[in-house]
């Protein structure tokens, strides 16, 4: 290798920083404050087309489990929360912007799931995670659950504008000021629309303590550094083994 071809790799590998396994935490910084992502209009393009196709084709599915879910516990079909999405706030800063008296660290949304849990599951435990046999899912919530059709109803958040179908998955406003506290640039992860699945989503499990969600912030960066239309396409193919296999289900 040439010292060209060596300092042109070299400052490759600084720029697309992979995720070390020797125990070392990458560089997390990813973006400058209001510096958007890389192709957000074409991958933008490519996710609602996606989400629209596969609303069509999920259509009988979707009325399914809409009626099971009617039959089978007393609740609405559709479960609403409020998640916090994009960040388009820049660095200046203005006495007279009412944006900035409250800092949710992105633009509140509200996010359609069907509906996997007894009502008023959450009333005494508050924002927890999901745990293995949490008794708080109902028996078809389970099954929705391990295939991750429950999510199918965000379709409906992508072509609203919410979401993309890839990105990094949105928390509610609680844990996201816990998470913005404790985890180095979590913020930065806003920086782009939140997803359906991600990066994340396809090689992690699901959160169960703080250091889980570390190793899932530091792939939701790396997902923002790589952002591309192509990688955005790899990243829908490899969910569909995910969803078959149900990896990570809970």
């Amino acid at each position: 290798m040439t010292d060209r071809a060596a300092a042109a790799d070299t400052a490759s590998s600084k720029a697309r920083t992979e995720l070390r396994t020797d125990g070392e935490r990458p560089d997390l910084t990813v973006l400058k404050p209001a510096q958007r992502v890389p192709g957000d209009r074409a991958r933008r393009a490519l996710n609602v087309l996606a989400a629209a196709a596969l609303l069509v084709f999920a259509a009988p599915i979707i009325i399914i489990i809409a009626i099971l879910i009617k039959l089978t516990s007393r609740g609405p079909i559709l479960y609403r929360q409020t998640r916090i999405g994009l960040d388009q706030r820049n660095t200046g800063t203005r006495s007279n912007d009412p944006r900035r008296r409250l800092d949710q660290g992105g633009l509140p949304f509200t996010i359609y799931k069907f509906r996997t849990m007894w009502v008023d599951a959450e009333q005494v435990t508050g924002a927890v995670w999901a745990s293995k046999d949490d008794p708080r899912v109902t028996p078809i919530g389970r099954i929705l659950r391990q295939y991750r059709l429950d999510e199918l109803a965000q379709l409906f958040n992508v072509l609203a504008g919410d979401m993309n179908l890839v990105g990094p998955r949105p928390e509610r406003p609680p844990i996201v000021a816990r998470l913005r506290r404790e985890i180095p640039q979590y913020q930065q992860r806003h920086r782009t629309l939140p997803g359906i699945t991600g990066r994340a989503q396809i090689t992690l499990e699901y959160d169960t303590s703080l250091e889980d969600v570390r190793l899932k912030v530091e792939h939701d960066l790396e997902y923002i550094r790589c952002a591309s239309v192509w990688e955005d396409f790899k990243i829908m193919g490899k969910t569909i083994p995910v969803m078959l296999f149900r990896r990570g289900a809970r």
